[in-house]
């Protein structure tokens, strides 16, 4: 038994393919094109491990997708790759059309064009897991319910609307072609080897060099936050017991404004290594707002819970701590992603 796991290399893909080796002795092909945000580095630990097969290479290069489905008999694809950053997708939404949209095209016909090789006993068990965000329903006013399945989409950054884009293709090969798929959509993730371009990451590296703070607008947005452990461990109830066809809301039940996030983690680095400047919050700095910022996103996760048992483990108290501890923890990874094309990217977005 195998599964195949794109996209690996990046933040959620090698936290569950680090999650999954502690949890089980079945083999891992990982698939991870090595885009600025996959890092290796993040999968060191894996170095020999013979339950751990690394494969650079694009979801789109459907002759090398075909190759690994072939040689290696996945029982699941478990679909991670993906360009999800915001403001990346505003500046170059083109990337973004590539991966999400063609590069899960490709992948679900290879996929596809598998299943139908198989045993009626593996093809019964075959799952095709696609991993999505709550971005796709849109942005939720104060007074909304959070989001839950049966939300309509209302993409509203290229980003978003990229992986709606994806979503739909999910459920149009399961509908039309019978393909065994689950879908996934998480609220927003933390947690080691976290790409140091998000908010809680952005600002633990920037405090810790003196840097400004940037928060865009009033800060008041307001996201749900799931400690990336917690959503490793729901991708795999959902995979293990999730209804074929069936979407599953990941969601960590901590709704907190962006600002709050920040006084949070500048009260946290206060503690655990404190400035001789004074408190970190004195770098907080408020930048333009960005286009399109959505206002509060929210996920009720209590579909999960009735059909699979699954809760996160995690408080935001309790996750957002141990995210700062292993951040000081690894001066080294950091000062290892922050490439020239990173500071140029910081320069470019936050001036």
């Amino acid at each position: 038994m195998t599964i195949l796991v794109t996209g690996g290399a990046g933040f959620i893909g090698s936290n569950f393919v680090l999650d999954w080796l502690r949890q089980s002795d079945e083999p891992v092909v990982n698939l991870d094109a090595l885009t600025y945000a996959g890092n290796l580095e993040n999968l060191a630990s894996l170095q020999g491990d013979a339950r751990h097969t690394f494969v650079k290479g694009d979801i789109g290069d459907r002759a090398l997708v075909d190759r690994l489905l072939a040689e290696h008999r996945p029982r699941a694809v478990v679909h991670f790759a993906a360009e999800s950053h915001v403001d990346r997708s505003i500046h170059g939404p083109g990337a973004f059309m590539k991966t999400n949209v063609e590069g899960t095209f490709t992948l679900l016909e290879a996929a596809r064009a598998y299943w139908g090789t198989l045993a009626d006993d593996a093809r019964a068990g075959f799952r095709f897991h696609h991993v999505s965000t709550d971005e796709v329903y849109g942005s939720l006013k104060p007074e909304d319910p959070p989001f839950a399945e049966t939300n309509p989409y209302e993409p509203n950054s290229p980003y978003s609307a990229s992986k709606a884009a994806s979503d739909h293709l999910v459920r149009a090969w399961h509908h039309t072609y019978g393909l065994p798929v689950v879908t996934t959509n998480c609220s927003n993730n933390y947690g080691p080897y976290h790409f140091p371009e998000k908010l809680i990451p952005l600002m633990i590296v920037n405090a810790l060099a003196g840097k400004p703070l940037p928060v865009y607008g009033d800060g008041q947005q307001i996201r749900d936050w799931l400690y990336v452990t917690d959503h490793c461990s729901g991708i795999r109830a959902v995979l293990a017991g999730g209804r074929v066809g069936e979407t599953y809301n990941i969601g960590g039940w901590n709704e907190k404004a962006n600002i709050d996030i920040v006084k949070t983690v500048c009260a946290l680095l206060d503690e655990l290594r404190p400035s001789p400047e004074g408190s970190y919050a004195r770098l907080i700095t408020y930048v333009k707002d960005r286009p399109g910022h959505d206002r509060r996103y929210a996920i009720d996760a209590r579909k999960i819970e009735r059909e699979l048992g699954w809760r996160p483990a995690e408080t935001f108290e309790t996750g957002i701590r141990k995210t700062v501890q292993w951040y000081l923890d690894h001066p080294e990874w950091v000062a290892r992603v922050q490439s020239g094309a990173y500071r140029e990217w910081l320069d470019k977005q936050y001036g």
